[in-house]
């Protein structure tokens, strides 16, 4: 994720959580926290128990959070928060607790008559390439439950449209021919297609890094017949280190009726 993807994902979290945004430049924001989505990200478990026992008024952080410090000019104190960042692991580990999964129907004016929409599964999907070193991935599809067709940066698509929980009045929502469910393999069998033909030399690498790791510490135990419990220990702890994975995770997704 670039510093504007970020911005805006933290923009549209704490406007949709209901967080009021104080101040905003292209680089930083200042957001009021709600007592809950403070609970959730900003670690003070022993604050709210002191709150709770005593029955005090609550006072949620007032947080600003510098998305791109490269741009920044004169004194802005805040805390930084870039992909990666523990802050925003913590906001994506919010993100599915709070919407895992939604059903929304796009807004539409009501002078245009009877309006039909059409259903799609929206689906975010973060892959973890880990060895020694971790990088990570965000991808967003939608499949229309009607044709199957499948369209990449669906979340993008959909940031610019207005959305209710329930169908306006003038609205009709045809229902799916394709499952959820099957809609999600065909999803994930997408994801995967990526993953096979990427650049994989990471691993290879990750190998060869492994291996004169491992030379190092034979080479320190080669006079030893009978290899000590130490040894197990630090070969284990290799290979649990350089070990090539590919982790495929949902970060959230829904049921969209678009026009």
């Amino acid at each position: 994720m670039y510093p504007q993807q970020v911005h805006h994902y933290l923009k549209e979290f704490f406007s949709e959580n209901d967080c009021a945004i104080l101040v905003e430049e292209n680089h930083y924001l200042t957001v009021q926290l709600t007592v809950d989505i403070d609970k959730r990200i900003m670690n003070r478990p022993f604050y709210w128990q002191y709150i709770e026992a005593t029955n005090s008024e609550p006072n949620p952080a007032q947080v600003t959070f510098i998305t791109d410090q490269s741009a920044l000019s004169g004194n802005v104190f805040g805390e930084a928060i870039h992909y990666g960042s523990p802050r925003l692991n913590q906001l994506f580990l919010a993100t599915r607790e709070l919407g895992a999964y939604v059903q929304l129907f796009e807004k539409v004016d009501l002078d245009m008559g009877q309006v039909i929409l059409t259903p799609w599964l929206g689906v975010n999907f973060k892959v973890s390439y880990c060895c020694d070193r971790t990088k990570e991935m965000l991808y967003s599809f939608g499949i229309n439950l009607l044709t199957g067709v499948i369209k990449e940066d669906f979340h993008e698509t959909i940031c610019s449209s207005d959305f209710d929980t329930e169908p306006a009045d003038n609205v009709f929502h045809v229902q799916y021919i394709i499952k959820p469910t099957r809609a999600l393999e065909r999803l994930k069998a997408t994801i995967e297609s990526i993953i096979e033909q990427d650049d994989h030399s990471w691993a290879n690498e990750a190998q060869k890094r492994w291996q004169r790791d491992q030379r190092v510490l034979d080479y320190f135990y080669e006079d030893v017949e009978e290899k000590p419990e130490c040894y197990e220990i630090e070969r284990k702890a290799l290979e649990e280190q350089y070990e090539s994975k590919i982790k495929i995770d949902i970060v959230n997704g829904g049921l969209f009726y678009l026009f």
